[in-house]
């Protein structure tokens, strides 16, 4: 893909092209985007821009771009996990992005056979990317280095490339893309030019859907409706519908119970959370959640055009915006966001939704 055929963002592909046409390229760039929202799509076109549309970018396997990404102990990949670096995972990164350049989070976890687990960016990890970039290029050009989720990068590994990405080599560039800008550690963060990859507009998606991935226009007018400008999350709906369902069933018997001032009922709900099939998936309804609250502030404000609702679910929301406080949809997004932190750092996921349930409770 070149910078060109990228859809939607087009201040930051007009910037990138800008830096690819002219060679004045930053040392490291971070690209903040939701999740699924295009970000890895577009720093592999800025790549193709910089490598001169040499075909090895986009068939992932060009020697001087480097791909890091979170590991843990895996299903497919044998060996400790303070040993394991991103290397040893390639062949499956690159079916995945392939296939999906617009990828979720929990479908890199599947992908690499770490679902369930908790990932990271180790020191190991960060010791063979100092080590390489030591290396002459192999085709005298550019060297890169794409990390995915440099949020997932522990203290220690950051501090170890944290010279490099300051100082790195002639012609050596960094692209990180994150979805969390302000959990990446300040000393790495602060050294990058920040790119915000935005959330592309309904009928955006539906055109991509339609044009690179061959859906039907109304399956993907459908999609695209529901995915909040997020390509990964359409793609996600289309073909994991039971996934939405049951996510849908979950966070609407909450509300409704959270309405009708049922505490059982709603601690019900945070027990059927806490047994969604991995830390990944919870992570995920987490953002389902925080999203459909979006829609609910979007409702009562009288947007239902921004709001952006199916309509098997128009009177679902209809119905508990006009019951929920007008400070529930923050409040509870940040309930939501915390309950995802906390599962990401491990902590027992009963515990995490039964307090999560309690917070919403007494909002």
């Amino acid at each position: 893909m070149q910078l060109t055929d990228v859809i939607g963002n087009e201040a930051a592909r007009r910037a990138l092209e800008g830096m690819a046409e002219s060679g004045r390229i930053p040392g490291a760039l971070m690209f903040y985007e939701n999740d699924g929202c295009g970000a890895l799509a577009l720093a592999m076109a800025f790549l193709d821009g910089i490598y001169g549309h040499d075909r090895k970018v986009s068939r992932l396997v060009h020697p001087d771009i480097h791909f890091i990404f979170p590991t843990a102990s895996s299903t497919k990949v044998e060996g400790k996990v303070s040993d394991l670096v991103p290397d040893a995972f390639l062949e499956y990164w690159r079916e995945l992005v392939s296939e999906n350049p617009y990828f979720l989070e929990n479908e890199l976890s599947t992908a690499l056979g770490i679902e369930g687990k908790s990932s990271a960016i180790n020191v190991r990890t960060a010791n063979h990317i100092i080590s390489t970039l030591s290396l002459t290029p192999v085709e005298r050009g550019y060297k890169a280095v794409v990390i995915y989720l440099p949020e997932k990068m522990n203290e220690q590994a950051a501090n170890k490339l944290l010279k490099v990405v300051e100082e790195p080599p002639e012609k050596t560039v960094f692209l990180m893309i994150t979805h969390a800008p302000d959990k990446v550690i300040p000393t790495i963060s602060s050294r990058c030019q920040g790119i915000r990859v935005l959330p592309l507009e309904a009928s955006e998606v539906a055109s991509a859907l339609v044009r690179d991935f061959g859906k039907g226009e109304e399956e993907a007018a459908e999609a695209a409706a529901m995915a909040g400008g997020s390509i990964g999350v359409a793609l996600d709906y289309l073909s994991e519908r039971t996934d939405y369902e049951t996510w849908m069933d979950i966070f609407s018997d909450l509300t409704e119970a959270l309405v009708a001032r049922d505490l059982s009922g709603s601690l019900d709900c945070g027990e059927r959370m806490a047994a969604l099939p991995s830390r990944e998936k919870q992570k995920a309804f987490c953002k389902f959640a925080s999203e459909c609250l979006r829609k609910i502030f979007m409702t009562r404000q009288g947007m239902p055009g921004l709001a952006v609702v199916g309509e098997d679910e128009k009177e679902f929301y209809a119905r508990v915006s006009g019951k929920l406080k007008a400070s529930f949809p923050r409040r509870a997004a940040a309930a939501f966001d915390r309950a995802a932190n906390l599962i990401g750092r491990n902590v027992n996921q009963k515990m995490v939704f039964c307090d999560l349930v309690d917070r919403l409770f007494l909002i």
